[in-house]
C-alpha cells in the first residue's frame, strides 16, 4: 500500500536551507518517492490551517518511506533541515478500497 510523507515546513534560515531543496529530490527518488507537492501556493478554504511551504511525498509502501528517512543518504539533510527550519512531519498510509 503507498504511504505518503507529509510535512509542513517553515524557513528559519534561508541563507543555509538551499542545498537541502536542491539535494533532497535524489535522495527521495532512490527510495521510490515523488513528489506531489512541493511548497505549491495553499489556498486555504476553512480554518487556520498555518501551512507554509506544505509538502506530500509519495512512496511505493511504508516501508520504502521509512527506509527513506532513516537512511544514511538523508540523515546528513535531515540534519541540515532541522538546523534550518521548524517542521511538522509525519507518515500517512494511502488510502485502499475495499
Amino acid at each position: 500500500m503507498t504511504a505518503y510523507l507529509v510535512a509542513n515546513i517553515t524557513v528559519t534560515d534561508p541563507e543555509r536551507f538551499p542545498p537541502y531543496r536542491a539535494k533532497v529530490p535524489a535522495v527521495v527518488e532512490q527510495f521510490g518517492g515523488r513528489f506531489h507537492v512541493r511548497a505549491g501556493t495553499v489556498h486555504p478554504l476553512e480554518g487556520d490551517l498555518g501551512f507554509d511551504r506544505f509538502v506530500v511525498i509519495e512512496f511505493p509502501s511504508m516501508e520504502a518511506a521509512r527506509a527513506f528517512y532513516d537512511s544514511p543518504e538523508y540523515a546528513p539533510l535531515l540534519k541540515l533541515r532541522s538546523e534550518t527550519t521548524r517542521s511538522n512531519v509525519a507518515f500517512v498510509e494511502g488510502y485502499a478500497e475495499g
